[in-house]
């Protein structure tokens, strides 16, 4: 068979773990030819097409980033974009396509697949925000990343006495800020399922200062919002897919703290440094099985899926259901559990 592969949306540690695994099974057990798309769905709108094989993978397993490049570009914002996208796969001989990605890309997928392309989906959000999947590649490493950061943050807000609030990805979803928060013991912890009031947040700082706590850990989602009324926030630019442009949540929180309470506040920005380096064995490993099973399903006719982890196994899940609602912070793992600690 000639198997497209494309990683779209936002990279993540563990993409080129899933392409590798994509590639050596396809060709080593199947006698596959495989076909890269470069950046997304922009290089199959584009024809932008580059030869996958397994002597172009080696060494890829421990990198960070995709060597296929992505955007979020979405064929359905452009004229004439998903007849581009089936000539393309059309001229190229395409069987099947494995598409890497979250929601937007899958969605995309999902889309295109009943207007007759043989797709399989395979689940890519750093965030852990997609459904139908209990974890996926990347979202570990990001939670180590922010984890180690919130630790060396500790040992500086302690000698300056200092508030220092660390803003985290999550658009939607608080699935780093909470898991990083709990194993970094921070003090408060603000996620996007939840709207905060920065007079509870100030008050909670202050009853902690006033027992000799000197210096304070706030985690912040970039995608939280203030209750209406209580904060004003400043609006970003959206992409194809409608999302806002996030990113600046933490120091607008850090000043606000620093002007009610008087306590020195610093932010630090983790940004693109939790999706960039070296994925962590578990991560590795996760992409590793998703990219064998992607391949599998191609070859046993199962289209319109997407692989996902159950309960310890790869199963596959059909794609409409993987896209069609965010998977949110257990309200039970953040009050029953983090909350004893915030």
């Amino acid at each position: 068979m000639r198997v497209g592969v494309l990683t779209g949306g936002g990279d993540c540690p563990g993409l080129n773990a899933v392409i590798r695994a994509v590639v050596r099974k396809g060709e080593t057990r199947y006698g596959d030819n495989l076909i890269g798309f470069a950046d997304g769905w922009k290089g199959v709108v584009e024809d932008k097409a580059v030869p996958l094989d397994v002597e172009r993978c080696r060494g890829i397993l421990p990198r960070g980033g995709t060597i296929l490049g992505t955007s979020r570009t979405n064929p359905y914002k452009i004229d004439g974009g998903p007849e581009r996208a089936r000539e393309t796969l059309a001229a190229h001989g395409i069987d099947a396509l494995v598409a890497i990605g979250g929601e937007d890309t899958l969605g995309v997928a999902e889309r295109l697949g009943r207007e007759g392309v043989n797709v399989v989906g395979v689940p890519k959000t750093i965030d852990n925000d997609l459904s139908a999947t209990e974890v996926t590649f990347g979202f570990h490493t990001a939670v180590q990343i922010a984890t180690d950061a919130i630790d060396r943050l500790h040992t500086t807000a302690e000698s300056h006495d200092r508030v220092i609030v660390c803003e985290v990805m999550g658009r939607h979803a608080g699935w780093i800020a909470t898991y990083a928060g709990i194993a970094g013991g921070a003090a408060e912890v603000i996620i996007p399922e939840e709207s905060f009031d920065i007079e509870v947040i100030c008050r909670k700082l202050q009853e902690r200062h006033a027992k000799g706590r000197y210096a304070s850990i706030v985690v912040v989602a970039e995608g939280a919002r203030p209750k209406q009324g209580t904060m004003s926030v400043a609006s970003g630019e959206v992409d194809q897919f409608g999302h806002e442009r996030l990113g600046g949540i933490g120091s607008q929180l850090a000043d606000e703290i620093e002007r009610r309470t008087g306590f020195e506040s610093r932010v630090t920005i983790l940004g693109h440094i939790q999706r960039g380096g070296t994925p962590t064995a578990f991560d590795r490993v996760l992409a590793t099985r998703f990219g064998i099973a992607a391949i599998d399903a191609v070859h046993d006719g199962d289209f319109g899926r997407m692989v996902a982890l159950q309960a310890g196994d790869i199963v596959r899940v059909p794609m409409s259901e993987a896209v069609a609602q965010l998977k949110t912070v257990d309200p039970a793992l953040f009050h029953d559990v983090a909350e004893i600690f915030f």
